[in-house]
């Protein structure tokens, strides 16, 4: 019987992104070695900052460079908290959209806490540009340490590994 290597990624990162050239130069190697190693990848993402933008950017990057190599089958998905507008303009962009709804209606910034939860909970690993130890990305790495998820924090410059 054939079996598939599936390996699921979740991006986090704080709104702004000081230095992107910095965190680009750390993400890139970190996605080549996800696209050679495993047969499928899921990369989840948010839009609720720079960093998510980039890091999505930045997979399709790598999708395009490996279109002819025998590299891994990839999908970014995007994952909402609560329906958006434009959903047609994300559509055209993303593989899939998932629209994580709590069982209760929370308030908005409680509705991202917990789709990050979802997030990381699905995720083998997970990567996060963390900038200072307050706000919705440092809660969610602590999160992500606490369920003993694979962690990566890109940091000011330097490629931090957190378990």
């Amino acid at each position: 019987m054939y079996s598939v290597d599936t390996y699921k990624v979740a991006f986090f990162g704080h709104r702004y992104v000081e230095d992107i050239l910095a965190i680009e130069h750390q993400l890139l190697p970190i996605l080549q070695e996800l696209f050679e190693k495993h047969t499928f990848v899921y990369f989840y993402v948010g839009r609720n900052g720079e960093f998510d933008e980039l890091a999505a950017s930045l997979v399709r990057l790598v999708q395009k460079a490996n279109k002819d190599r025998n590299c891994a089958m990839t999908s970014l998905t995007l994952v909402l908290p609560y329906p958006v507008k434009n959903m047609e303009y994300y559509e055209k962009y993303y593989d899939d959209i998932i629209i994580y709804e709590a069982e209760e209606k929370p308030h908005p910034k409680r509705a991202i806490t917990e789709r990050n939860r979802f997030m990381i909970d699905m995720a083998d690993l997970v990567i996060a540009y963390v900038d200072r130890q307050e706000g919705g990305a440092y809660e969610a790495v602590k999160y992500a340490q606490c369920q003993l998820k694979e962690l990566v924090v890109l940091k000011g410059g330097v490629n931090h590994h957190w378990v």
